[in-house]
């Protein structure tokens, strides 16, 4: 058996060997699987609120939090709503086609 032969024996992807003709044939691809949650996103949105809380307490009490100045929130604000006026024109376009 050469090389090249033994190419031939293993299926490609999308593809299987049918046992009882012996030839190659298409498979159907399964569906995906959901994923399951685990960690933080399993988590009840509540229980989230209180283990960022505590978080947010220990980087204060640290002094390693950030503090925005009303001048960075405001062009922070302003940089995400500029982002979601581009998301909601760029799904607005393709409705359109």
């Amino acid at each position: 058996m050469t090389h090249d032969d033994d190419i031939n024996l293993h299926p490609h992807a999308g593809e299987s060997m049918n046992t009882e003709t012996g030839k190659m044939v298409e498979s159907i691809p399964e569906s995906p699987r959901k994923k399951a949650r685990r960690g933080f996103a399993a988590m009840s949105p509540e229980k989230q609120k209180e283990i960022a809380s505590l978080g947010g307490k220990a980087a204060h009490a640290k002094g390693t939090a950030h503090e925005f100045s009303p001048e960075e929130a405001r062009q922070a604000g302003r940089k995400g709503g500029q982002a979601a006026q581009r998301a909601r024109q760029a799904t607005q376009e393709e409705t359109k086609h």
